[in-house]
Formats: structure tokens, C-alpha cells, sequence
């Protein structure tokens, strides 16, 4: 969507242009519109009432049936509970789909329609009358939109390569932002609301825009997290639980509307095992799906299929070859818009493409450790709750005292991770590089752009609202580590595959009970998700109920070190032309200390590596991602 001062139909190639780059998102039918400021453009994957409910949707009251225009990408579960408290208010419908109740509910509640919709969006209104542009994402992110202000106007879009395929046309500024860079390779994602791209943004999480043709986009939150913790009496637990495994029924059950087969993902943890024995309740011919690779220990296709046979779900199987990962690679890069260094996006990418095969939309259980309290980081404070009684000043005098300790002396961690703060020893789950290891590889870095430039202000909201350690790490993972890495790859892996990927337990309901429990319900018994796990207890097969997660791990370890990729990466680092921004000489080093066993630098290398292939497709224009269009029935 495009808005401009005047004209804005003169750049309806441009958005053409752009809409060929997103047909992956929606290769079901496309269209435009334009209202003089005003351009829309959308690429649909029809789930919901297939033969009508198109976009740009136009939508109006009786006395101008055709006032606003939507562009929408997402599905509202509770739509049709929506509807009919809008047809009760005196509103008409036109159609059967969820689309239509956002725009009548703007109509009728105004910028406070996001608080009546349960679901994942992403969405952009005009208004006809007030020439004025009204857009908002969901509460988690599940669902992107990238914005850039150009002398065009300002453009909107799902994916940023859609605006970077209008660069030329709208005057977009393509150069690079070194902070973002830096962030990236610190926390191996790029933090909303920066995109590599400096004249790229994205709207926040949780977040609502307004627009006038000509003036800037202003924001504004509407999701503030508070975690507003209750303690649990004794003797009343098993309510707790009951009432979690009541608000993930009920959540299921709603993201399994659709007009098309909705089949779900199986890894061998607990969270997807939930997700897929729930849906089965509403679906008895429920398709699941993992994959995995040869290499024992990297696979749980066996526990996957022991599950699916548990809950009795026919069950698909995609075994990766280090041949296909890397072949994958770019293809990958290029969906992403700028790259995630995580290496669970390839075999990710295969298994949508296997379920695609057959069903159009599936489910999964993200969401549910930083909801639940499910990652073993998260016990970190406990055991350093006896160093919070220690005076700052001694405090530090211990990490000074770790610092000289030899490396693997029993203790050293203990001291050095007691010693600093919880805002200077947890940035999220993904730490691959300290400051000092960051400017081993990038000159540039400045002390200013570590890890603190993104985390100190949610660090702050958590302290301004009381909350207690575990929940600050949770908050911090809900703005940092859960939007820029598990819900990006969710969203842009699977829609690559034209494939839904929905995730009931990133659901308002079930949030709102969530944040409510407290840490020894998390954390307890040497275990974590602990009040999730009891709530699952008469729902998951006993052999997931207490395992680790693992998700879709990767050999990267022994694949950069081996003959799979070591060459593949070291080719990589010597043809990317990113001289001006990366230590190459550095970067090939830490490879050849990986190969010869001197460090294990495999999450470190693979951010650079990564970014380079990113870099190569984005930049350099060296690498072709060989992307080919595909298309699929509509109505699978």
C-alpha cells in the first residue's frame, strides 16, 4: 500500500513490481486499487470464505457502502463472535470472512478495534472521507509490515523486498544501517523496528500507526505486557492447571477455522505434541509433519512418529541432506529480507514445503517457553539469588576475580554471571557474540550499539511494572528474541510455501492467564513450563511430557568442521564482498580454529555466514537465489 500527496495511481506498475515479488504470500488471486492519494495492492491465500471476501477489500455503512479500503494479512479467530456483536450494533456484512469484521469494527470502535480482535494481523485501512491511513499488527508480531517514507510518499508492505523492488520508482534511500548490522551480529536477528535497510522500518509489535498523505507515520503501542504475577494458594493448583488446559482448548479450537485442511507440525517436545493432540479433538483425520536429518542425535523423527502414533494422526516425514541445506540457502536468505542466523530455518523450510503438498494451512506450538517459562535460562536466577544480598561494590570485585580464573575451573561461570546484573548478563536467547568478540570481527563497532542500545528500554518498562527476574527475562524475550527470530522465521518460512502457519499459543486468552502465574509454577521441581506440563498431563502422550525441547536441531557444529560445509563456508567468506564492514581475515580464522577442534565457533560463524549469503542476493547482486514460482490449489 502506497499513500502520496497526489496521484498516487501513477506508480501502479511499481506496486505491480512489488506484488510479483510477494506471490508466495498469496497465490491465489491479486488486485489493486487506487483512490488519488491512496494505492492498494494484495496478493491473497484464500483460507477463509474462498469464492468471495477478495482484497483490497471496500467496506463501508449504508450511507457510503464503499467508504474505507482494506488490505489485510493475518485471520481474526474470533470473528465470528465479532461479527455478531457488530450486526447487533446495527452494522451489514457482505460477505462470510473474517476480513470484512476488522474494517466494520474500525468503523464502529474506531483505533480500539485492536483490542477486540483475537487472532495474528497485519493490516492497512484507508478512509475515504478523513483521508487519513490507519494500520496495525497484532500483539506478538506473528504477522510483519514494513514501512519506508519516500519523496513518492510512504509505502507500506508484508515483506521489505517488495519496497526494495520499488526503490528506484519512489526515490527509496538503499544504503545500509551499521547499527542495525551490529545488532544483527550480536543477537544473530535484527530488532524491530530496524531492518538492515536504513530507509526501512517495520511497525512494532503491538503497535498502531496513523498516516496523512505527506506527514510522518506516528505510532502508538497498544500491548503492554505486565505480567501482574498471582500467587497460587495452596491446595488450589490443580485449578491453575485446569483452567491453562481449558484456554489452550479453546485456542485450538478457534485457529482451527478454516474453509481449507489445516494439518500441524510435530517435533518430538512437548509444546507441538500439544498443539497436534488438541487439534485431532477437531479434526480426526489430522495430518502431522517433522523432519529431521541421518546424523544420530540430530533428529526426532522417531519420537515425532511415536507421538503422532499416540494421538493417531497420520504422520509425514522430510529427512534433509547436507547437500539440500546448503543448496537451500539463498532461496532462504532471500525470503527472509534480511537474514536470521538460525539454523533451524532450513530444515523449517523443507518441512513447510512437505506439508504444503497436502494441507494449506498448519499449526505449531511456538510461543509457548516465553509464555510458560520453558527455556532452562530461565532458572538462572534462582541460582543467583544468594549474590543479590552481596553489596554491588563486592559484587564486582568477584567478577574481576573470575576474569583471572583458568578457563573450565569449577566455579569461574558462577562468579562471573553472579557478579553483573540480570540487564548485563541476559540479552535474550541468542548471545553469540560479547562486545569484545564483536570487534574482533567488525572494525566498526561501536560500544554504544551492544546489546544494552536494545534491551536497556524493556529492561526499564519491566522494572517501572515490579515484575520478578523470570518474568523480566520473559518480557525481554517476548520484544527481542521472540519477533526477531522465532515469529519472523514462522511467518516468512512457511509463507514462502504459500503454507499458514498458526500459533494457538500466542493467543490473547491464553496470554492473559499466562502472565498471571507465577515463577515456582514455572520453574520447579528441576523442571521448567512446569504449571503447563501439569495442565498437559491428560493430553500429551507420557514419553513428551517431561522431554527436552529440541525443535528441529542442526549438526552445524559438525558440518562446518566436516567435509559438508566447511568448503562451502570458507568459498563463501572469500567471494562475499563485505571487506568494508567484516574482518575477513578474522572470520576465515575462526573457521580454521573450528575445524581443527580449537574452539566451537559454529553459531558465531554461521551469523557471518549468513549475513554474507544475505548480502551477496541484497547488495552485491552476486548470488541468484533461483527463486521459481510456484502455484497450488486453491482449495486444498
Amino acid at each position: 500500500m502506497l499513500t502520496s500527496g497526489k496521484d498516487a495511481e501513477r506508480y501502479d506498475d511499481a506496486v505491480q513490481e512489488g506484488l510479483t515479488c510477494m506471490h508466495h504470500r498469496g497465490p491465489d488471486a491479486a488486485g489493486t486499487w487506487h483512490d488519488g492519494e491512496a494505492l492498494f495492492g494484495f496478493n491473497r491465500l484464500a483460507i477463509i470464505d474462498l469464492e468471495h471476501s477478495h482484497q483490497p477489500l471496500r467496506w463501508g455503512p449504508e450511507d457510503n457502502p464503499e467508504r474505507y479500503a482494506l488490505t489485510f494479512n493475518g485471520e481474526i479467530y474470533n470473528y465470528l463472535e465479532l461479527r455478531e456483536e457488530l450486526q447487533a450494533a446495527g452494522l451489514k456484512f457482505r460477505t462470510e470472512g473474517d476480513s470484512e469484521t476488522i474494517v466494520a469494527g474500525y468503523h464502529h470502535f474506531g483505533e480500539d478495534v485492536v483490542e477486540h480482535l483475537r487472532g495474528m494481523f497485519a493490516f492497512v485501512i484507508w478512509d475515504t472521507e478523513t483521508r487519513t491511513m490507519f494500520a496495525a499488527r497484532d500483539q506478538f508480531g506473528i504477522k510483519p509490515l514494513y514501512y519506508a517514507t519516500t519523496p513518492a510518499g510512504t509505502v507500506f508492505a508484508s515483506e521489505k523486498k517488495s519496497i526494495l523492488e520499488m526503490a528506484d520508482t519512489i526515490g527509496l534511500d538503499l544504503s545500509l544501517d551499521q547499527r542495525a548490522i551490529q545488532h544483527y551480529v550480536t543477537l544473530q536477528y535484527t530488532p524491530e523496528p530496524e531492518s538492515l535497510h536504513a530507509g526501512i522500518r517495520r511497525l512494532e509489535s503491538g503497535c498502531t500507526a496513523t498516516l496523512t498523505p505527506g506527514d510522518e507515520v506516528s505510532a502508538r503501542r497498544y500491548f503492554r505486557p505486565r505480567f501482574e504475577v498471582r500467587d497460587v494458594a495452596k491446595g488450589q493448583e490443580q485449578d491453575l492447571y485446569d483452567r491453562i488446559a481449558e484456554a489452550l482448548e479453546d485456542s485450538v479450537a478457534k485457529h482451527m477455522r478454516a474453509d481449507v485442511t489445516v494439518g500441524s507440525f510435530l517435533s518430538g517436545g512437548i509444546d507441538s505434541t500439544a498443539i497436534a493432540a488438541l487439534a485431532k479433538r477437531h479434526n480426526p483425520n489430522l495430518l502431522t509433519f517433522t523432519t529431521g536429518f541421518e546424523r544420530e542425535g540430530y533428529s526426532e523423527v522417531d519420537v515425532a512418529a511415536e507421538s503422532a502414533e499416540a494421538i493417531d494422526a497420520e504422520h509425514i516425514v522430510k529427512i534433509v541432506s547436507p547437500e539440500e541445506y546448503a543448496d537451500a540457502i539463498p532461496k532462504i536468505m532471500w525470503y527472509l529480507d534480511d537474514p536470521v542466523a538460525d539454523p533451524s530455518l532450513v530444515p523449517l523450510y523443507f518441512v513447510a514445503e512437505t506439508a504444503r503438498k497436502h494441507v494449506k494451512v498448519v499449526l505449531s506450538g511456538e510461543g509457548a517457553d516465553e509464555l510458560f517459562g520453558g527455556y532452562t535460562i530461565y532458572k538462572e536466577p534462582l541460582s543467583l539469588a544468594p549474590f543479590e544480598k552481596v553489596p554491588t561494590p563486592l559484587r564486582r570485585e568477584l567478577g574481576k576475580l573470575s576474569r583471572v580464573l583458568p578457563e573450565g575451573m569449577k566455579g569461574k561461570s558462577l562468579l562471573e554471571r553472579g557478579s553483573k546484573t540480570i540487564e548485563e548478563r541476559y540479552y535474550g536467547n541468542a548471545r553469540n557474540f560479547n562486545y569484545e568478540q564483536v570487534r574482533r570481527i567488525l572494525p566498526d563497532a561501536r560500544p554504544e550499539w551492544g546489546h544494552e542500545d536494545v534491551t536497556a528500554p524493556i529492561y526499564e518498562v519491566s522494572r517501572a511494572y515490579g515484575m520478578d527476574p523470570v518474568a523480566r527475562m520473559q518480557h525481554l524475550d517476548l520484544f527481542t528474541w521472540m519477533r526477531g527470530d522465532i515469529l519472523v522465521k514462522a511467518d516468512k518460512i512457511n509463507m514462502a510455501n504459500s503454507l499458514e502457519l498458526r500459533v494457538p499459543f500466542l493467543d490473547k486468552e491464553v496470554f492473559q492467564l499466562a502472565q498471571t502465574i507465577p515463577h515456582d509454577q514455572k520453574i520447579a521441581h528441576g523442571t521448567t513450563k512446569y504449571a503447563l506440563r501439569k495442565a498437559l498431563e491428560q493430553i500429551v502422550p507420557p514419553h513428551v511430557l517431561h522431554r527436552r525441547k529440541l525443535g528441529f536441531p542442526v549438526p552445524m557444529r559438525h558440518w562446518l568442521a566436516g567435509d559438508e560445509l566447511h568448503g562451502w563456508a570458507r568459498d563463501q567468506i572469500n567471494a562475499s564482498q563485505t571487506e568494508h564492514i567484516f574482518n575477513k581475515r578474522e572470520v576465515l580464522e575462526m573457521l580454521k580454529e573450528h575445524r581443527d577442534g580449537v574452539s566451537d565457533h559454529s553459531r558465531r560463524l554461521w551469523t557471518v555466514l549468513a549475513f554474507m549469503v544475505w548480502h551477496g542476493i541484497f547488495v552485491e547482486k552476486r548470488i541468484d537465489p533461483k527463486i521459481e514460482k510456484r502455484d497450488y490449489p486453491v482449495d486444498l
